[in-house]
């Protein structure tokens, strides 16, 4: 019997093949994935080449130990654009690849339970009636597990499994009392409209598009092979029913066709899997599914399958969901694509928005870019007609219109005489007392949690920081507690000035802990509400709160970015900013381009529903053109001038970049590194071609006693930069000295 090799892809910092001898009676197919020998243990790998030959002697050839046959394998065109994203961000074909699996799929211990049906219950009459009383009291996960029951037509065992970790020990139980039944499984059958892939319900029940609405729909509708547009529309214009009316299109025309829509952030998809479940309730169950990383384990693997499958017609995710294997993709849809979540900051550092474009491109479909504040690079595309732009200039709800911001010029109120109280002016507090008068809801934005970024000593100048890191240790009041918001150290607050003994130590600035406190004692009667990473840790509580301030239990929100975008608050019809000014100063020439877009989201969640929206944002420098550009809310002319500076000082989009970060036990350690890969940079063919600049610390120098440098490269030509990366990649692994170094290619940070 004549040998059969492959070459295999396994999640290792090398940007090679591994060749194995196959041996197992399944035949090889490329996309298969593969248990493995790899050094002293077994790993998960992938094959991407059948080949008659190998180059490596036979007697160090390794055995293939098994094939994972359960998973159909991924395809060339899958293979293909992992393989790109690999080239383009300078990483290993297995670096990308498997990483972009769930987990339970590079585990091969759990590949014989991937496909196993999900058995489903259903209440039955004597266990309504009997069920609640017979659990006890104080048994909430049993009691949560009977609700799910008595509020859905069946439940999945896995669904079950996540109220409780002893359901199928309980469901057992149950069954033998009567209380319930076994159910069809996931897999059962299915309506005959679903089956038919019959969309959403009638037309008559959809909302009625606006022109503008109309005008993109049938745009991307009838769009034909390759086509990006830019979705550009204000804050509450309706982007997300576009967004519906293209796919439930699509979904009419082709029954088999696979749509992706991708959010920034996690606490985003639960109203957009809201919002697309009832619109496509016709479905059959599983064709909506989520990719992100606060699912279950369990879970991801189940929707991951289902996409690949093809099972799963509407993927809805974040950033990971662009590399989910889905075999008859036909549109992909970035929404608030100019966000920065979009750019991975560890690993592989790809963006998803960036890798979207290029995989509607692969497969000649259309990809939607939507914003109301586009990134430069997207609205530079559009600029020159390489993006069709489709405009909504207006508010979908015919009697909302856009809300006017106030500026308030906290120096002219200091010269006046008119005192804040903790950082709040009397102009924003009197407003927040007029809105809970009119029983209306307020926002107050404020991008830093904790209660004080800075816990100081008037008297010997003590300043509390991160034995670990070069930062400060942020207050936590509510806890008690100093914390780095950096590598988790966490202490007590001491009685007193660990260096001097002075007991009056004080707290500077301020978090939205602080002006939570503040707005319960500024604002009497008033329900506040404090939405940030520190009130919603738990698993669902985000979402919890967010369906308290939509049920109109809260009168005052507040909170950081993640309360700034895509929540349709209906109530809220003022918006006040506190702190804008810090960005102003920033040493990151994409700050501007950020607060711009950041103060336009948040002032887009008042005025939501047809009641007259204000927008007041306190800063000390009213007059500079960021702030009077928000005022006339031109993003356009804001977009035009800032795109003219950077064309002037040969900034991105008009310059490509990449950067080699290092980390050492030292700074001079990780300077050395940087020096001298930079040395050896210029010895490359066509480093001319590329500038080098210096090599220099990170603004937080230290993290978790690792310290951290950068050097950025920068080129006119793409094609030369990437070139050189490649070159440059066998010289930066020959290297030593340092802990970890990257290369990141479209820094968003720099």
């Amino acid at each position: 019997m004549t040998d059969v090799f492959v070459q295999i892809a396994v999640d290792q910092p090398m940007p090679v093949l591994f060749d194995y001898r196959y041996a197992l009676p399944e035949p090889p197919a490329v996309g298969s994935l593969v248990l493995v020998p790899f050094g002293r243990r077994e790993v998960v790998g992938l094959i991407c080449e059948v080949i008659a030959t190998s180059d490596v002697p036979a007697d160090k050839l390794r055995n293939v130990s098994a094939v994972c046959s359960a998973c159909p394998p991924l395809s060339d065109v899958w293979i293909a654009l992992a393989g790109f994203a690999a080239d383009y961000y300078q990483r290993g074909l297995g670096e990308v690849a498997l990483p972009a699996l769930p987990q339970a799929l590079r585990d091969a211990s759990r590949w014989n339970r991937l496909f196993a049906v999900d058995e489903r219950y259903r209440l039955l009459p004597a266990g309504r009636a009997q069920l609640p009383d017979a659990l006890p009291a104080r048994a909430s996960a049993l009691r949560r597990l009977a609700d799910a029951l008595a509020e859905q037509a069946s439940l999945g065992m896995s669904d079950a499994r996540a109220l409780h970790p002893r359901a199928s020990a309980t469901f057992e139980d149950w069954l033998a009392r009567g209380w319930i039944e076994l159910a069809e499984s996931s897999d059962g059958a299915t309506t005959e409209a679903a089956q038919a892939g019959v969309p959403p319900t009638g037309s008559a029940a959809l909302p009625v598009l606006t022109d503008e609405q109309r005008d993109a729909v049938e745009a991307i509708s009838g769009a034909e092979g390759f086509a990006p547009f830019l979705l550009h529309g204000v804050t509450g214009s309706g982007k997300t029913e576009v967004y519906l009316h293209a796919l439930a299109e699509l979904l009419a025309a082709r029954p088999d066709a696979q749509a992706l829509v991708l959010v920034p952030e996690i606490n985003l998809t639960p109203q957009f899997e809201a919002a697309f479940r009832a619109r496509f309730a016709t479905l059959a169950e599983g064709s909506i599914v989520t990719m992100h990383s606060g699912l279950a384990e369990g879970e991801r693997a189940r929707n991951w399958l289902a996409a690949h499958t093809g099972s799963a017609r509407i993927v809805l995710g974040t950033r990971l969901a662009i590399l989910a294997s889905m075999p008859r993709l036909a549109i992909i849809v970035v929404d608030e694509e100019h966000d920065p979540a979009y750019k991975q900051q560890e690993g592989l550092r790809y963006s998803a928005r960036d890798l979207a474009i290029y995989r509607a491109k692969q497969l000649g479909i259309p990809v939607v870019l939507g914003s109301a504040t586009p990134s430069l690079e997207t609205w530079w595309q559009a600029e020159q007609g390489r993006y069709t732009r489709l405009t909504l200039t207006r508010r979908a709800v015919a009697e909302a219109v856009l809300p006017s911001v106030r500026l308030i010029d906290l120096e002219e109120e200091r010269r006046r005489g008119r005192a804040s109280v903790e950082g709040l002016a009397g102009p924003l507090i009197a407003a927040l007392k007029t809105r809970l008068e009119r029983g209306e809801q307020s926002l107050v934005f404020l991008n830093r949690r904790g209660y004080a970024p800075i816990l100081s000593c008037d008297a010997c100048g003590w300043v509390a920081g991160c034995p670990r890191c070069s930062a400060y240790a942020v207050l936590h009041k509510p806890e008690r507690a100093l914390r780095c918001h950096h590598c988790g150290w966490e202490a007590r607050i001491p009685k007193s000035c660990p260096d001097c003994g002075n007991i009056d130590i004080a707290p500077m600035g301020r978090g939205t802990q602080r002006v939570e406190e503040t707005l319960a004692s500024v604002v009497p009667g008033a329900r506040v509400l404090r939405i940030d990473a520190d009130s919603t840790r738990r698993k669902g509580s985000a979402q919890a709160l967010f369906s308290d301030v939509h049920a109109g239990e809260v009168d005052i929100l507040v909170g950081t970015q993640m309360i700034a975008k895509g929540h349709d608050f209906r109530r809220v019809t003022l918006v006040g900013v506190l702190n804008a000014d810090t960005a102003l100063f920033s040493h990151d020439f994409r700050a501007s381009e950020r607060l711009f877009a950041q103060l336009t989201q948040v002032s887009g969640r008042a005025g939501r529903a047809g009641l007259p929206g204000e927008v007041m944002i306190q800063t000390r420098y009213p007059r500079h053109a960021l702030f009077q550009a928000l005022t006339r809310q031109d993003y356009v002319g804001f977009a035009n001038s800032t795109l003219a500076e950077r064309r002037e000082a040969r900034l991105p989009p008009f310059v490509y970049q990449a950067m080699l970060r290092a980390e050492g036990r030292t700074l001079e350690a990780a300077l050395a590194f940087l020096e001298e890969a930079a040395a050896a940079f210029g010895t490359l063919p066509g480093a001319d071609r590329v500038t080098v600049y210096d090599a220099v610390p990170l603004t937080i120098v230290k993290v978790f006693n690792v310290h951290r440098a950068q050097l950025l490269l920068e080129s006119a030509s793409r094609a030369a930069l990437q070139a050189s990366l490649r070159a440059w990649q066998p010289v930066l692994r020959s290297l030593k000295g340092v802990l970890r170094w990257s290369v990141e290619v479209d820094p968003q940070d720099v």
